[in-house]
């Protein structure tokens, strides 16, 4: 048809010029409305009245299922569905019921078929309403929520009209009140609303505090939980939105359900080319979270489709970072499983038309708009010895590709199934030569594992449609893809790519530099598992993307450490105190209890002698006002001891700096409280501690609006400082890497695996308290 014509036609539907215009930019629409007036002609003549016009459209625009588009078109030509309402009910029973034929009597009765609601129904329900509601309507009058008197004439009469009800709202409350007053159009009161963002602005901080996001108080169990996501039951997949079903669907979901007995089925499928990063650890908790709290299994399979890419040692820290989250994989499986079973269903996709041998460039793939493949309707049996001569070896890379028929959401046309690469694979060595894609792969595996739920994130919503094109392509059973928002973090970079140019650089060591935010990073920084996952659980599953301040998972990373990290003592920028009147003859032992707040949990022993060392900034000699730790006349004491010390003279070396303190002690119990206590360590261990800022210095680094130089220049170098003899007490002198402490008054600190015998490294984790700067 003529695109002047369609537009004639579009229009007569009760489109504007410009709308027509735009529908017949999209072809499944323009070709669906196209048909669905057509046929709506041949019942009602040439001319179509505006609101039959609307509902056709509406109908071409969400339909999923063109086999139902003339069932549906004549109970909309024939008046027996005249509302949106109606509408809505049919598009839900259709999707709801794929098979044939289609129960009309239940039909009609679900979706309100000829039921027509007269003025004197609502008439009637409307009275009824606000004489539920009379005297508080008097009281409050216009003021009163109108919103209510709809919404219970609305379940009394499911099929009326909306704008119908609403008039008639509004007659009838006139006529009880009469016209509005002056008070009516005042405002109300805001003494609740002030009340109310008062409460605001505490939960606001609560949010800066706590790191928790607004709103958000439930647990990621409770979060994935049964109904919570709106996600379907196992073997309802075509009551899923969106979800395409062919003659075969039905049959295919009762074979399911008979091999997982109705179980949720979810899997994580990384790919085994990088580190897996805090974005992954948010996947990790959706898709092992959501099979954990509905009683399912979740699968670890890598998606090792790319040998160029793939090392061994990505296959073993994501092995570890998903038991270190807490997670145990149902099975761990691999692409690499199924080479065979995808080889032979490539061919039978060959067999039945819908793929074909290519010869195109991948150069020549690339844009927007590449050029339709010359070799798209070669004969089947021509790409069948094509593909058979791939699979020999007899092409070289990029000289071919087996390509499928279909557009994507995207716009991009017959994606690649399967290219040439000679690279020995880590697992199947030189058994292959071609490989399989991510579009060719991804849904294939999920069908053959019987996922229920393939939980991908939003970039690979494109990729929806070549998901469920594929598997009813070869008659296979199809998951159900549901997409959510990837969780991003500023001030960070985690793309492979560029982790890669920092390493190469030498601004970070490697992939678990404790600067960045892979999983492994934050482990070796010190991070707990239970807070990452705390932190997920405050981000929520949510569908649009989320970048997230660094300052709220480490706010999560204090709660637990609080509970978990033992007390110790340590000093960073030591200066030597000697007690001249010290109460023995040899050390103390004093008894320091591991968490101050529960002596429950036990005690730890630190010696205490005449030579003590503190921090310099815990002495000045001329304080300025406010200072309250030691300083002339001005004793401080020292936690755990008892004693309070009293400077008695400050020995200074030759370039006139401060060097020794020489003080007298007491007991402190025998005379004024000191303004401050003070920590301190004695016959300590010489250790290495690393303390980090962030990697870079503004929010978005990636952008080149933000860092016109690229996220290279955009380096922080005061990123880390190593203090090479910090002074720590005994008591952690068998700490192995990655334990956890709280050096009191400075922070939480882990120990590095580069620690060895007699020579502890620790990294700082977070500070005691969130610095009011990164806030």
């Amino acid at each position: 048809m003529a695109e002047v014509d369609a537009v004639s036609l579009f229009t007569g539907l009760g489109l504007s010029e410009h709308k027509a215009r735009e529908t017949l930019k999209n072809t499944v629409l323009s070709a669906q409305l196209r048909e669905a007036a057509t046929q709506a002609q041949q019942i009602l003549g040439p001319t179509i009245d505006r609101a039959t016009g609307t509902l056709l459209y509406g109908l071409a625009s969400r339909l999923k299922d063109p086999r139902r588009l003339s069932f549906l078109v004549s109970y909309i030509a024939r008046k027996k569905i005249r509302t949106e309402l109606q509408l809505s009910a049919a598009l839900d029973y259709v999707r709801s019921h794929p098979l044939d034929p289609i129960d009309t009597v239940d039909f009609e009765k679900e979706c309100g078929v000829d039921i027509l609601v007269t003025p004197e129904q609502i008439e009637e329900a409307v009275e009824a309403s606000i004489n539920n509601h009379r005297s508080q309507l008097l009281e409050e009058r216009y003021h009163f929520n109108m919103g209510l008197l709809m919404g219970e004439t609305r379940a009394m009469l499911k099929w009326a009209d909306g704008k119908m009800i609403k008039h008639e709202v509004d007659m009838q409350v006139l006529h009880l009140l009469g016209p509005k007053t002056e008070a009516d159009l005042e405002k109300k009161s805001k003494v609740s609303k002030a009340r109310s963002e008062e409460t605001d602005r505490r939960a606001a901080k609560d949010v800066v505090e706590n790191g928790e996001a607004a709103g958000q108080s439930l647990s990621l169990m409770e979060q994935l939980r049964g109904e919570a996501l709106k996600f379907h039951m196992p073997g309802e997949n075509y009551k899923t939105p969106g979800y395409v079903t062919t003659p075969h669907t039905m049959n295919l979901l009762k074979q399911h359900l008979e091999i997982t007995g109705g179980q949720v089925r979810t899997r994580f499928p990384p790919e085994p080319n990088g580190i897996l990063h805090i974005g992954h650890a948010k996947a990790i908790n959706f898709n092992f979270g959501y099979a954990k709290a509905n009683n399912g299994i979740c699968f670890l399979r890598f998606d090792d489709t790319n040998p160029e890419k793939e090392e061994a040692k990505f296959f073993t820290a994501i092995r570890d970072m998903v038991a270190w989250l807490g997670y145990t994989p149902y099975k761990v499986t691999y692409a690499s499983d199924y080479f065979d079973q995808l080889y032979a269903w490539a061919v039978e996709l060959i067999h039945r038309g819908q793929a074909y041998v290519c010869h195109q460039r991948g150069e020549e793939l690339k844009g927007h708009n590449p050029l339709p493949s010359p070799w798209r309707d070669r004969p089947i049996e021509e790409s069948l010895l094509l593909f058979e001569a791939m699979r020999k070896g007899k092409f070289a890379e990029g000289e071919a590709t087996l390509r499928m028929k279909l557009v994507m959401e995207d716009g991009k046309m017959d994606p690649v199934a399967y290219r040439v690469k000679y690279t020995p694979h880590h697992r199947t060595g030189d058994t292959w030569c071609i490989y399989p894609t991510y579009d060719y792969t991804h849904c294939l595996c999920d069908s053959i594992e019987h996922i229920t739920h393939s939980l991908c994130t939003k970039e690979f919503q494109a990729r929806r449609s070549s998901y469920f094109w594929l598997c009813n392509a070869l008659d296979v059973y199809c998951p159900v893809q549901w997409e959510y928002g990837r969780l991003n973090l500023h001030y960070a970079v985690v793309s492979k790519r560029k982790i890669l140019q920092l390493v190469a650089a030498g601004a970070v060591r490697d992939w678990d530099d404790p600067r960045l935010f892979t999983l492994t990073a934050l482990r070796r920084r010190g991070f707990p598992a239970e807070a990452i996952n705390n932190f997920c659980a405050r981000v929520g599953v949510t569908v649009a993307q989320t970048t997230m301040e660094p300052h709220l998972l480490e706010a999560c990373v204090r709660e637990v450490l609080n509970d978990t990290a033992p007390r110790a003592m340590a000093v960073l920028d030591p200066l030597q105190v000697i007690i001249t009147n010290f109460p023995a003859a040899k050390p103390l032992d004093v008894q320091v209890p591991n968490f101050p707040a529960d002596e429950t949990k036990g005690f730890h022993q630190v010696p205490f002698g005449p030579i003590i060392f503190i921090e310099k900034t815990d002495f000045k000699e001329k304080p300025e006002p406010g200072y309250k730790r030691l300083a002339w006349s001005q004793p401080v004491g020292l936690r755990h001891t008892g004693y309070v010390i009293e400077l008695q003279q400050a020995v200074k070396g030759p370039s006139g700096c401060v060097e020794t303190l020489e003080v007298t002690c007491r007991r402190a119990d025998a005379g004024e409280k000191p303004k401050a206590f003070i920590h301190w360590v004695s016959q300590p261990l010489t250790c290495e501690i690393r303390l980090y800022e962030r990697l870079f210095r503004h929010k978005n680094p990636e952008d080149a609006a933000e860092v016109p130089g690229g996220f290279l220049s955009d380096l922080n170098p005061a990123s880390l400082r190593v203090v090479e003899a910090a002074l720590v007490d005994c008591s952690v002198a068998l700490a192995k890497p990655f334990d956890k402490f709280q050096f009191e008054r400075l922070g939480y600190f882990s120990v590095d695996p580069d620690s060895c015998q007699g020579q502890l490294v620790f990294n700082q984790t977070v500070t005691l308290k969130e610095d009011p700067g990164k806030v």
